[in-house]
């Protein structure tokens, strides 16, 4: 069993933390296949998702040569950096296999399927992933039936208590 020096499991326990959600994504599209991709940032970056400075409502993913990437993610600029930092909605490359992006490309295709982000976290080994779904829109009436299901859910659980 490997040393593990005591400060580093503080660390891996703050990284459990930063969960960066999109909300909106289970509410505005249906989705289909999940992915969890690895993502290429610059240092900055880093330290700005561990202190959980992002925002996926408007990102979406987008192939662009033989690489998939995230578009309209914005991660806040970090105080601390001199004048190298990084520009805040950039593109960004996911990391992937080619299996997957084989599949993600072939289901892309279809009209009106979406790449989108779910999560942005940080794994055991402090390295920043994505979770991405396929999606597609939904329609104004789904959107309502989604509601009305969250309100009966929620007036059973008040009743049982």
């Amino acid at each position: 069993m490997p040393y593990i020096w005591r400060g580093m499991k503080k660390v891996q326990e703050t990284y459990r933390q930063i969960q960066i959600r999109n909300k909106r994504a289970r509410f505005e599209y249906q989705l289909g296949d999940q992915f969890v991709a690895g993502l290429a940032l610059t240092g900055t970056e880093i330290k700005s998702i561990r202190l959980g400075k992002a925002n996926l409502q408007d990102a979406y993913g987008v192939f662009d040569g033989e690489g998939l990437w995230i578009q309209g993610m914005h991660i806040s600029i970090y105080e601390q950096a001199s004048h190298y930092n990084h520009e805040p909605t950039r593109k960004r490359k996911l990391l992937l296999n080619k299996s997957e992006l084989k599949k993600l490309r072939k289901i892309s295709k279809d009209v009106g399927i979406t790449i989108v982000p779910l999560r942005l976290f940080i794994n055991d080994r402090g390295l920043a992933k994505l979770e991405i779904a396929t999606g597609k829109g939904k329609k104004l009436y789904d959107k309502r039936q989604d509601i009305r299901k969250k309100d009966e859910q929620r007036e059973i659980r008040r009743s049982r208590h």
